[in-house]
């Protein structure tokens, strides 16, 4: 952790906490970005806003009775349906606002 006292350092210190971002844009992305942030460089911020799904094969559990409803086996996984996480990557110079907690951070 940097510990700085600019923008960027401030925004630094809280990789891995989860934060908002509003950005100067219209539309559905000027309400904001809610995520864990992932990395964050001098020209952007990464956040991941969706976490994907883990295989569903692993140690057979979803492959052994395949075939239940709707893509889902009896215990209700997901055994065909491929659920992909989101990124998003937000340039500085978009930022409206940077949301983080208090706690934690070192403000």
């Amino acid at each position: 952790m940097s510990y700085g006292f600019g923008f960027v350092e401030n925004v630094q210190d809280n990789l891995g906490q989860t934060v908002s971002i509003f950005t100067t844009s219209g539309g559905q992305s000027g309400s904001g970005f809610t995520g864990v942030l992932a990395n964050a460089n001098n020209d952007f911020v990464r956040l991941v806003n969706q976490i994907g799904q883990g295989p569903g094969c692993a140690l057979g559990n979803c492959c052994d009775s395949f075939g239940g409803h709707d893509g889902y086996n009896e215990a209700g996984m997901n055994c065909g349906r491929n659920m992909l996480g989101t990124v998003v990557d937000i340039p500085y110079n978009r930022m409206a606002a940077f949301v983080h907690n208090a706690v934690g951070s070192h403000w």
